[in-house]
Order: C-alpha cells, then sequence, then structure tokens
C-alpha cells in the first residue's frame, strides 16, 4: 500500500470486520457508509450538517463534475475540498455507470466511450487516460478506474466483454495514474486508485476478475461494481460470497453504488467495509424516510396529524425537533426545508446504522443483532410505491 494509505482490522465476527482505512484528509472508521456529493455537493445538505452526523468521507462524481462546472474550475479554487468546504476524505467515481446509463447517446469503443452530454448535447471522450487526468484535476484521496458497466442481468457473453475491457483500461488508467504522479509538484497529495472487480452475476467471471487484478499490483483498496444495477438481490448476494473469499483480506473493499439499509447489513456481514449511494438524498427529496421500522412516505394522509417524530429512535437534528405532521406540511406545500430535513434524517439513519454495525462486530454479535435489525425493519410494508 502506498503512504499515507493504509488498512488495519481491529475486530472479526465471521465475515465481517471493523477497521480503520487511513487517507490523507484523515481516518474512516470501517464498515462505513458514504455520502455521495455527485456535483460537489450532497444535495440538501451543508457539510457541517455531515460533520455534525459523523459522516467521515464523502464521494463526488468525476463525469458531472466534468460537464459542470468543469475540473479546471475545481482545480483553480484549490481542489474538490476546498471547494466545497469539505475538509475529510473524499473519493471520485470515474464516470463509468454514468456514460453506460446514456443509452442512444454514446458509442464503446476499445479506445473509450464517446457521449453525448445530457446538459447540452456537446460530444464527450471519456478513455482511461482522459479520466484519470480529470481524477487527478479534481484532487480527491481515492480515486477510481474507468470501467465498463453493464446490466446486472447481463448474458455471460456481454459480461466478459465488459469485464475483460475493465481490465485492459484497468492496465492503461495504472500507466497514466503513474505517469501523472510523477509530474505533480511536491505539494499535491498522493492519490489511491482503486480497480474494480466486474462480471456481473456470473460467479467465474468475477473470480476471474479478482485474481487478474490482485496479478496486477497491490492496491490500496479494491472496487466492486456492477452489483444493484438489476439483478436480483440474491444474486448480489452471491457476488459479495464471492468476493469474500477471492478479495485480499487486507484491503478494504468498496462496495460501489449500494446503500438502502438491509443491503448494508447483509454487505457488512460478507466483508464489505465501504459502501455509498445516492438513495438516502434521491429519497429525501420525494419524501420517503428511513425508519427501523421499514420505509415511511411522509406524504401520506394519515401523518396529516401525527405528533411523532420520523422515527422514535433515532436522534438525529430532524427527528429531535420535528413531527411527522409538519414535515408532511412541508412536502404538501412545496418548501424546500422539507427535502432538506428528510436528507438529513436519511443520512444519519445509515450513519447511525453503520455505527450500530461496528458495535455489533466488535461485540462479536453481528449474526444475532441483524436478524433482530432485519426483523424489525420488514416488520411492516413498505409504504411507498
Amino acid at each position: 500500500m502506498t503512504a499515507p494509505f493504509g488498512f488495519e482490522v481491529h475486530a472479526r465476527d465471521g465475515r465481517a470486520r471493523t477497521g480503520v482505512f487511513h487517507t490523507p484528509h484523515g481516518d474512516v472508521d470501517t464498515p462505513a457508509f458514504m455520502a455521495v456529493g455527485t456535483g460537489a455537493t450532497v444535495k440538501a445538505l451543508d457539510p457541517n450538517d455531515l460533520r455534525a452526523m459523523g459522516a467521515q468521507m464523502i464521494l463526488a462524481n468525476a463525469y458531472h463534475l466534468h460537464l459542470r462546472p468543469g475540473e479546471d474550475v475545481v482545480r483553480a479554487m484549490g481542489g474538490i475540498q476546498r471547494f466545497m468546504a469539505w475538509d475529510g476524505p473524499m473519493l471520485t467515481d470515474s464516470g463509468g455507470f454514468q456514460v453506460f446509463s446514456l443509452e442512444g447517446m454514446r458509442t464503446v469503443s476499445e479506445d473509450g466511450v464517446s457521449f453525448q452530454s445530457h446538459i447540452d448535447g456537446s460530444r464527450r471522450m471519456f478513455t482511461p487516460e482522459s479520466v484519470m487526468a480529470l481524477e487527478h484535476t479534481l484532487g480527491a484521496d481515492v480515486i477510481m478506474q474507468f470501467d465498463h458497466v453493464i446490466p446486472g442481468q447481463s448474458e455471460f457473453a456481454e459480461a466478459l466483454d465488459a469485464s475483460e475491457r475493465s481490465l485492459r483500461w484497468l492496465e492503461r488508467c495504472v500507466r497514466e495514474h503513474r505517469r501523472l504522479q510523477v509530474i505533480e509538484d511536491e505539494s499535491v497529495l498522493p492519490q489511491a486508485l482503486f480497480p474494480i472487480v466486474q462480471g456481473g452475476a456470473h460467479p467465474e467471471l468475477r473470480r476471474a476478475a479478482a485474481r487478474a487484478i490482485r496479478a496486477m499490483g497491490d492496491w490500496d483498496g479494491i472496487a466492486v461494481g456492477g452489483l444493484s444495477v438489476g439483478e436480483p438481490k440474491p444474486a448480489m448476494y452471491e457476488m459479495l460470497d464471492i468476493m469474500s473469499d477471492a478479495l485480499p483480506v487486507d484491503r478494504p473493499r468498496y462496495l460501489m453504488g449500494v446503500g438502502f439499509p438491509e443491503d448494508l447489513i447483509e454487505g457488512a456481514r460478507r466483508g464489505v467495509d465501504l459502501f455509498d449511494c445516492v438513495a438516502p438524498t434521491r429519497m429525501g427529496r420525494t419524501g420517503t424516510a428511513f425508519t427501523s421500522e421499514g420505509r415511511l412516505n411522509v406524504r401520506n394522509v394519515k401523518f396529516r396529524t401525527d405528533p411523532l417524530p420520523l422515527d422514535s429512535s433515532c436522534d438525529c437534528s430532524t427527528c429531535a425537533r420535528f413531527t411527522r405532521a409538519y414535515i408532511r406540511h412541508l412536502f404538501v406545500s412545496e418548501e424546500a426545508l422539507g427535502m432538506h430535513l428528510l436528507s438529513l434524517h436519511n443520512v444519519h439513519f445509515l450513519l447511525a446504522l453503520m455505527r450500530d454495525v461496528r458495535s455489533a462486530i466488535s461485540n462479536g454479535s453481528l449474526e444475532a443483532w441483524s436478524e433482530r435489525w432485519l426483523d424489525r425493519y420488514h416488520l411492516r410494508p413498505l409504504s411507498t410505491p
């Protein structure tokens, strides 16, 4: 591993473990949920909100920042952390998921992906080399390789093609990452490049990709991508079981784009250390709250005069001060405060959940604790469509 990056495992409970991921901007207690700041902002939240609720590491997306405001603007403002007034660890996604989700607006070749901006229609090109330059310019602690993302239910041949292309692109990312590190001045903090294991829902492809990635180098961490993109949950959990055995035990494992409460618990059970997802803020902006008894749609008329907080067991500032009736009123009246309060609650809920997971692992009680928690969470039907 490359100093000042490091990873220490402190406790184990089955495949699950607690640890600390060291970065130039601070330490991250794992397993950890990372809130998503797609365009250099965790939507509807101030960085002070994130610090107050105990967030340690967040991420931004290279694709969105490239389109607006542009990586040169971010660099001129001192890098991504200074630009958004967040002084903790950060990760940038490569944009692989975003460009491959532009169905009908992109063309894949061995060189890279040509795509049309969803903002102004301009043609752009992402290659492994250009994405490394983009992520170096943004300046996050952890940067991701450019990979080929496909739907979760893709057939074997398509998954094989994407996985092998991702490995070839990884080799190019490594070469460019090393070249850029050589030419950067001493004032630039080091960055850790994480590879991404692809392979769809095909066990043999996942194992082969993990072997190939491990043979390429001694990574600071390894990501698992291409899950929670349409495949059934049992298939996702099966792939995580495989990754638990196939990836090194002394490096952090990052499960990309996964962040629903039940998936955080199931992932942690299988040895995942880092998670991220837009779900808590996206759902918060549309009126859905995570609670310990399932999801809650605050727009429901039954909450019109409900004096309870969103979740009586939650200690976030939203639950400490406001009723379901008031938050429903904000959404029905289209008041922006409602989106802020619900997004704050949802992110806090997941951060608190991961603290409980870490505590259960340290106590050796994760299996019993998680079964009780999940039983309660699934006790009543989802109140959202």
